[in-house]
């Protein structure tokens, strides 16, 4: 018995609803539907699809709204469904024109040509998990733009706070002893510092969230290994493991740096090679963290009393790999320095090259624990 084919469906979503695209088995005829995002209507489409198709179905949509949600509901019906990476979708320049049939069109064809890209899917733990790392991230941002409002509202009124860095103990002294002449002065100053303690008191909560979140069985060893390098601590660290879901599937170091879109983009054509900026494809947040973790490595290599505390209960192959990378990182900071290099360039560079060692950490954890297992 010859296998029946696999009927492909491509779904254009968005939050109410979403344009579905397929080729009918029979007809051959392109048909374009509207369905509602809702789990009775979702779970209608695939029955009525499941009847008319001769074989299994195959649906993708683009990340998004819709998350994860929609392809569990899907593959729960039986279905199959792949998220496809938005960013990864091909693109004509002198298309000019947009619509949600079109785009749902448009993305079947190229579903059926194979040119589309997967996204990993989380399971639904790890995407719990990821929730809690972002919402520690929202409430940080939260927390600037309390304190950005309250001290631009004193700077407009002439408050200026001389004697040092804001946010100090010093600093909310001073606040506290601010006099208005103006009651409804006095009672925005009040609401604007009671948003900042608000904000202080959330992100503060969410740090002891995130700090229990690292010590689940699920992710103890990996961030504790991670946590071994100079500049990752539990937050970096707690991230790296809730963003990627699993290091095991990037098969090489340039692989994860393309990933993080740490590698270099390239104009070229013919005899002229154009290498340019940072691609900056795939997760900015964990770019952004490995940036700013790099930005330790222009200190001189040593291991302070809070590194030493981090690295305590740790195998000694981790803690040798976190010095190697150390030692590499400072005198590649300097050598690239003394070049005149940006200082920001410099450090991209290094957060590149900090991504394979942190590749090779959590590879080279992978091999030992198959060893122990064998």
């Amino acid at each position: 018995m010859p296998t029946p084919s696999i009927t492909k469906i491509a779904m254009d979503t968005h939050k109410k609803q979403h344009q579905v695209a397929w080729y009918h088995p029979k007809t051959g005829e392109l048909q374009v539907f509207t369905v509602h995002n809702t789990v009775k209507d979702i779970t209608k489409m695939v029955k009525k699809l499941s009847k008319q198709a001769p074989g299994p179905l195959h649906f993708c949509y683009e990340a998004g709204v819709c998350g994860f949600t929609l392809q569990r509901r899907i593959e729960a019906l039986g279905g199959r469904c792949s998220v496809i990476a938005p960013s990864l979708v091909p693109t004509a320049k002198g298309d000019r024109i947009k619509t949600d049939r079109r785009d749902a069109k448009k993305l079947l064809g190229q579903f059926l040509a194979g040119t589309l890209t997967d996204v990993y899917p989380p399971s639904v733990a790890q995407e719990a998990a990821r929730e809690l790392t972002r919402c520690r991230q929202t409430a940080q941002e939260d927390l600037k733009c309390s304190r950005h409002r309250l001290i631009k509202f004193l700077t407009r009124h002439g408050y200026i706070y001389h004697e040092g860095r804001h946010w100090t103990q010093k600093h909310h002294q001073w606040l506290l002893s601010l006099a208005f002449d103006q009651a409804d002065l006095r009672e925005v100053f009040d609401l604007y510092y009671a948003q900042v303690q608000h904000d202080q008191q959330r992100l503060a909560s969410l740090d002891k969230r995130v700090a229990a979140l690292a010590e689940r069985a699920a992710y103890r060893e990996i961030v504790g290994l991670l946590r071994c390098f100079k500049g990752i601590e539990t937050l970096t660290a707690v991230t790296l493991v809730t963003e990627l879901f699993a290091f095991g599937r990037f098969e090489s170091p340039r692989q994860f740096m393309g990933y993080l879109g740490l590698v270099p983009s390239e104009h070229s054509s013919g005899e002229r090679r154009r290498p340019g900026a940072i691609t900056k494809a795939g997760n900015g947040r964990l770019r952004r963290l490995l940036v700013e973790s790099a930005w330790h490595a222009r200190h001189r290599p040593r291991v302070g009393k809070v590194l030493q505390s981090r690295r305590q209960g740790q195998p000694p192959w981790a803690i040798d790999l976190a010095d190697r990378a150390m030692g590499r990182l400072y005198r590649r900071y300097w050598r690239l320095m003394e070049r005149d290099k940006n200082p920001n360039v410099v450090v991209v560079a290094l957060a590149r090259e900090l991504a394979g060692f942190l590749w090779a950490m959590v590879h080279a954890y992978h091999v030992h624990q198959m060893n122990e297992t064998a």
